[in-house]
């Protein structure tokens, strides 16, 4: 397995076309917009590393079951309910270590979705797919790899089908085959941590119809191929850890990342393509890895400790800890944050083996999970604003708190509680600030609602797996209707 300096020198020799504020970027590695985030994915490399963090070493890393070695669990085909337990936990364990999105999930959950679809397919047209994708995932274990999941397209007119599209672009698509491969001409949104990544995995994302075959298409590719262009997404605050590094930008150590992906006319071999225009089968590609990503939202239980421990901290430095009403929202807090955990952690304990071998959560149960996610989140940041006071949104820079003249006035009038530096509260003010509306909301809140589909897809889903049938028939024999 690689360590966490490994990896960043991994990235080193990545190539990407990346552009940034109109800019082409020729040194994502160093850029301190994008640096931030490729420290979270190092991180998911860190606490792997035994002889650093033995107390995550066995939670972090995973038996593979193709050669049998130590690998990290994020490149993990999961094997028990026991390794989607442990899933849950590791991500709450990285989102309370960074504070924000440490990114690799979604390529973990592309991994397990394809280990069963390209099994599925294979048994239905007798087709390769599942060799391809094992030689994939052997490649993926040995060298240690960060896979990019990539399943939204821009979509164009949301009202019309893929092939329906007055632009055939809005979703990526197959423009040539030859006997080599393939070529796809289109685009991925809304993409997680993707010029820190490996591998891009690229799946349809919504059910198919024979005329929309060719969209139907899954494969994996290097991220610097040619072809394929980066766009940097704005953050709110993101020049801030250009400006104040060190304090204003709230998280001094970790930040998030999101790109929109062009794929100009790129060729991928047929050796890792993983599925061609087999459309009835994108929908269950999609159900499955969007279980699997809504299960992943663990990860925001993990934010959520860090913005319960700085409105606790707040509490303190500002004298207001002792308040019964302030212990009360603590509870909210916890309680909310606690809840979205535990259904993460059910439909983990609620999983089941598919025929390829491969272990899936309780689909219904990860829904339930996802659809906690896009409310809890803005009721704990509501609570830490409410206890944090109106300074998150009014205080004066750290260039005016070091300004010769004036800084003596920001120290003086920002004074908290006594014994407790005014340093410390502008910066723990400064990490509520990101996690409720600066760069941190941006994978806190915004991408509780919209990760892993919006929430009208969680009620989607949570119609379609309950089972009102049975329940009906408890209550007709509870009352007596039938026997």
């Amino acid at each position: 397995m690689k360590t966490a300096q490994e990896y960043i020198e991994s990235m080193r020799s990545m190539r990407f076309e990346l552009y940034m504020f109109g800019e082409h970027v020729t040194d994502h590695v160093d850029n301190p917009i994008i640096r931030p985030s490729m420290n979270c994915m190092a991180a998911t490399y860190e606490l792997a590393e035994e002889s650093r963090f033995p107390q995550y070493h066995r939670l972090m890393t995973a038996t593979s079951h193709l050669t049998g070695n130590r690998i990290n669990r994020f490149c993990h085909i999961h094997q028990s309910t026991e390794d989607l337990v442990n899933k849950s936990k590791m991500g709450r364990v990285l989102g309370a270590y960074t504070g924000s999105c440490f990114q690799r999930c979604v390529g973990m959950d592309a991994l397990n979705a394809l280990s069963m679809v390209t099994y599925d397919i294979d048994r239905k047209h007798g087709t390769g797919y599942n060799s391809r994708f094992l030689r994939f995932l052997k490649h993926v274990q040995d060298e240690d790899l960060v896979c990019d999941g990539a399943m939204t397209d821009a979509k164009g007119d949301r009202g019309r089908r893929p092939s329906e599209q007055t632009d055939p672009d809005q979703y990526l698509h197959v423009v040539e085959e030859n006997r080599d491969g393939i070529v796809v001409r289109g685009n991925k949104m809304h993409q997680t941590g993707a010029v820190n990544a490996h591998e891009i995995i690229c799946m349809p994302t919504r059910a198919m119809l024979e005329e929309d075959r060719d969209y139907a298409l899954s494969f994996a590719l290097p991220g610097d191929s040619k072809g394929i262009i980066y766009i940097y997404g704005r953050q709110p605050c993101d020049t801030r850890k250009i400006e104040s590094p060190q304090m204003d930008v709230g998280n001094v150590l970790y930040g998030g990342q999101e790109c929109m992906v062009v794929f100009d006319d790129v060729f991928v071999p047929w050796e890792r393509v993983f599925m061609y225009k087999e459309y009835e089968f994108a929908a269950d590609l999609v159900e499955k890895f969007a279980s699997y990503h809504r299960q992943s939202y663990a990860c925001k239980s993990g934010m959520g400790d860090v913005l319960i421990g700085a409105s606790q901290l707040i509490a303190e430095y500002q004298g207001t800890a002792g308040a019964s009403h302030i212990k009360e929202k603590i509870i909210d807090m916890i309680h909310l944050n606690e809840t979205m955990m535990s259904c993460s952690l059910a439909c983990a304990y609620e999983g089941h083996r598919e025929d390829s071998g491969t272990y899936f959560v309780d689909a219904l149960r990860a829904n339930v999970s996802k659809l906690n996610v896009t409310r809890f989140p803005y009721d704990i940041a509501r609570l830490a604003q409410d206890i944090a006071g109106g300074a998150i949104a009014t205080m004066p820079s750290e260039k005016d708190l070091r300004h010769p003249r004036i800084g003596k006035y920001v120290a003086k009038y920002l004074q908290g509680a006594d014994g407790v530096a005014v340093e410390n509260r502008i910066r723990v003010l400064r990490l509520i600030e990101n996690l409720t509306m600066g760069m941190g909301a941006a994978c806190y809140l915004a991408e509780s609602t919209h990760g892993a589909g919006s929430p009208m897809a969680q009620r989607i889903m949570i119609a379609r797996r309950s089972d009102l049938e049975t329940m009906k028939s408890s209550a007709r024999r509870l009352c007596g209707i039938e026997p």
